[in-house]
């Protein structure tokens, strides 16, 4: 196995067309902006076998003081998934993988991968059984073996249970509406009988609108949280500035969609969706009393559900839906099916455990709900 960081980026791209399945993120343009709006530096990796099969993994290094030691992300939160792509993966290509970044001596590394991918993930994280002293060397399923001492001084992973869910479209838009829920075809009827317009933005001229939404969104998510307003704004604002969508929508051009839905010539409800050999819903925004009765999001749902289906892409992602029920059933009405997986982390100390058990306390001091 020959490994060449930071990713060639032809190489790169070529992976990226080849492989069906590839998330939107996985382009290498979203490590570009991945890179300008936070403290991260290009890490990726391109893995070469001798039978001829090429992946990529996504992956920034954390600057700074807070990536002392090493921190690799695949990726950062908020940024979307990561985790290997390229055709013809299995279990061996995977612990090859694992084995290699166990080698590279970081103190932390996070990967979350395509939660459609996760089982091979899973199969490969036998390799990072506990140390047993034997002198064991996994595998890596290319001729290379990881060392010894790698092997015993590693920690097993940590595993942090995620649900998402994904809609197949398979068969075209009209196979897709066949399999939507009979509630979701209905609130498409009514938004256009209500008059609902629909405005689909591929340039980034509607991202003052959509955040506008967004802050309204998040009034209301505060106030069901029991969570301070100023806080609310100061953490939206801290994981989604307006300049980091607006980065992220001048490096991925087209891909990068906004659908609008108005009521009369005022915006009321905004999804952002990335295209590419799949497409990913990934925000959401609304103002709740403008939208009403008319079902409006139902109809800018399915516009951007057709327009997945006429790029050609082969599934379409709705994102986390953790361990909301209401959420659930919001996307599974569009035919989305859940999927479990998890995001794993590397770590040779508990950064995980320290960092859960502060955000515990605070939660409590603010008497947050989670919902």
């Amino acid at each position: 196995m020959q490994v060449i960081s930071p990713a060639p980026r032809d190489a790169w791209r070529s992976v990226v067309a080849e492989d069906p399945s590839a998330l939107p993120e996985h382009a290498p343009e979203w490590l570009d902006a991945l890179c300008r709006v936070g403290p991260y530096a290009d890490a990726s990796r391109l893995y070469s076998f001798s039978d001829g099969r090429r992946f990529v993994l996504p992956l920034v290094r954390r600057t700074g003081i807070a990536g002392l030691g090493g921190w690799l992300l695949s990726y950062p939160a908020s940024w979307g998934m990561g985790g290997l792509i390229g055709l013809a993966a299995d279990q061996d290509v995977i612990e090859a993988v694992i084995a290699d970044l166990r080698e590279l001596g970081s103190q932390r590394i996070s990967i979350r991968p395509d939660p459609t991918r996760f089982s091979l993930w899973s199969g490969g994280l036998s390799v990072l059984g506990p140390s047993t002293g034997s002198g064991r060397r996994p595998s890596t399923g290319s001729g290379r073996r990881l060392s010894t001492s790698s092997a015993r001084s590693a920690n097993n992973p940590t595993l942090i249970k995620r649900r998402a869910h994904v809609i197949d479209l398979s068969g075209g838009p009209d196979a897709v509406k066949r399999r939507m829920h009979s509630s979701a075809r209905q609130g498409v009827r009514v938004a256009e009988r209500s008059g609902v317009r629909i405005e689909v933005d591929r340039s980034g001229e509607l991202l003052d609108q959509y955040y506008r939404l967004y802050l309204l969104s998040v009034d209301r998510w505060s106030e069901r949280q029991h969570e301070p307003r100023a806080l609310a704004h100061w953490r939206a604002r801290r994981r989604d500035p307006l300049q980091k969508l607006r980065t992220i929508s001048e490096c991925m051009g087209k891909a990068f969609v906004i659908t609008m839905a108005f009521i009369g010539d005022e915006p009321a409800y905004a999804s952002v969706t990335l295209l590419g050999q799949t497409a990913h819903y990934t925000r959401g925004a609304m103002d709740i009393a403008r939208v009403g009765t008319t079902r409006a999001g139902d109809l800018a749902q399915w516009t951007a559900l057709q327009l997945a289906c006429e790029e050609g892409c082969t599934a379409f992602h709705m994102g986390e839906s953790g361990e909301s029920d209401s959420l659930a059933r919001y996307k599974e009405k569009f035919g989305a099916q859940p999927v479990d997986y998890a995001e794993i982390r590397l770590e040779h100390l508990p950064y995980t455990r320290i960092d859960q058990g502060l955000r515990s306390v605070a939660k409590k001091v603010l008497r947050f709900r989670d919902v």
